[in-house]
């Protein structure tokens, strides 16, 4: 009887991690892995994010249109675990001051601008909200028009005193200016 049963728990725990296993591997290939690093003069910037795609879906817009990410609402600029943003000198941010180090973002989309929370809390999935209280800053960025972008991108393009992040996804597009601080 003890063999049965430790036989039938043995194939359920088999059974539940190829599960995990199969959804882990899904989530990677719906929204795979993104980087992208700059160096600008002694600057150096990197970024790891993942990749979901529109698939014919409003993206951004209303509760009513059924957006993925509506108005208003916390989303975690990009898919699957945090998007981590890593500097190695002292940064300003879109104006705002930030040390060295590792950080997350997360974005709070508006129809005329979003909201970039940076966060020091980087060991987490992107989908949960981060602890407000551990946000080193919080920027306001103007959305720009973009041709359709079926991918969500984030490019780091090097500018004569530092490097600008440029988001890309459906329709939007924001440039937000990293600078080295002087």
């Amino acid at each position: 009887m003890l063999k049965k049963i430790l036989i039938g728990v043995g194939v359920f725990a088999v059974i539940v991690v190829a599960l995990l296993a199969y959804l882990n591997h899904r989530n990677r290939t719906l929204s795979p892995p993104g980087y992208a690093e700059s160096e600008s003069g002694e600057l150096s910037v990197s970024i790891k994010y993942s990749k979901p795609s529109v698939r014919d879906r409003v993206v951004f817009g209303t509760e009513a249109e059924k957006a993925l990410q509506p108005y208003g609402k916390y989303w975690g600029l990009g898919a699957n675990e945090a998007t981590v943003i890593t500097f190695d000198k002292d940064v300003t941010f879109a104006g705002k001051s930030l040390s060295a180090g590792s950080y997350s973002l997360y974005a709070i989309p508006g129809e005329d601008s979003f909201v970039i929370g940076v966060n020091s809390e980087i060991d987490r999935w992107g989908y949960s909200e981060p602890d407000y209280r551990n946000d080193v800053a919080r920027v306001t960025i103007p959305v720009e028009e973009n041709i359709h972008t079926e991918q969500f991108t984030i490019d780091l393009e090097k500018v004569n005193d530092g490097v600008d992040m440029v988001v890309r996804w459906s329709s939007v597009k924001l440039t937000v200016p990293i600078r080295t601080k002087s």
